[in-house]
């Protein structure tokens, strides 16, 4: 079973979780993060397709670290562009390109965990998507790598189960592709699962804040400033060994990265799945020394 977080370079987890004396010393924050985490979900590919260059320096950074795995995130242009026109066709290559690319050359350093596919809010279940959908994974290699499918928009739940709509899930499982099971304000809770590998994403719950229009930086940070409750955290622990009981593998992944949240419900969840690892007490106090510092820093 894999957990971890939806990144690791974030400021204000200098004094909660990195060590105040780490605050200068980024390259040293994965290193770090690795010696509490087995894997970590690379969100920055979803915005910029990433270089040899940057796929190189990862294999790099991951080549010193034990047991440890990288899930990245597809590129917008794929989710977020070319499916929301239905092109499926050039979906399908944009994703070869970058399975080609940096999904790859991770597999081949023994360093990949799976591929992410988290489509659009607007991207709508109907017969045009589901198509440009099909032709897109077809595009892939899901044998080889495994990939997981993010659903966002209600359309593709079924309203009374929650679970992913008949059509839909066919489609991944056929190609082994997993649906991911999120946890958040407006997500149904699901337990089928599409593939032999299991993908789990905790967003927080904080539905009022979901549910405004804004789009301040301000109110896009505290999206993710939920914290998992105990209670929270047992629920979604016993969601989790249901799943994976009859799954080959295990992905979890928890995304209120805001003030280092996720990192402490990450370990609480490990404790509570019964997974050893090493203790940190992660303070949730909205009080942050360093915060300013490095702003000003720059």
């Amino acid at each position: 079973m894999f957990i971890g977080c939806s990144g690791w370079s974030f400021e204000d987890w200098v004094g909660r979780f990195y060590p105040v004396n780490m605050a200068r010393k980024k390259e040293e924050w994965l290193r770090y993060y690795s010696s509490y985490f087995n894997t970590v979900e690379i969100n920055s590919t979803f915005f910029r397709e990433p270089d040899d260059f940057i796929v190189n320096g990862w294999i790099k950074k991951g080549s010193v670290l034990k047991d440890f795995e990288f899930s990245v995130k597809m590129p917008q242009t794929v989710t977020h562009q070319a499916l929301i026109n239905n092109e499926g066709e050039q979906a399908g290559v944009m994703a070869s390109s970058f399975e080609v690319r940096c999904v790859k050359p991770l597999a081949d350093n023994g360093l990949l965990g799976a591929t992410l596919l988290q489509l659009s809010p607007y991207f709508k279940n109907e017969e045009g998507s589901r198509e440009a959908l099909r032709s897109t994974l077809s595009a892939l290699d899901t044998e080889i790598y495994r990939y997981a499918v993010e659903f966002r928009h209600r359309s593709w739940f079924d309203n009374s189960s929650g679970e992913l709509e008949t059509r839909a899930f066919e489609l991944l499982q056929s190609l082994n592709v997993a649906n991911v099971l999120a946890d958040g304000p407006e997500a149904p809770v699901a337990k089928e699962c599409s593939a032999n590998h299991a993908y789990f994403r905790f967003h927080g719950r904080k539905r009022e804040v979901w549910s405004d229009d804004e789009q301040e930086e301000s109110l896009r940070l505290s999206r993710f400033d939920h914290l998992y409750t105990d209670e929270e955290i047992k629920q979604l622990a016993a969601n989790i060994q249901e799943v994976s009981a009859t799954r080959s593998q295990t992905r979890i992944y928890f995304s209120n990265n805001s003030r280092a949240r996720s990192a402490r419900n990450a370990l609480q969840l490990m404790d509570q799945l019964g997974i050893a690892h090493k203790e940190k007490d992660i303070p949730v106090d909205d009080h942050s020394t360093v915060g300013p510092f490095l702003m000003s820093k720059r």
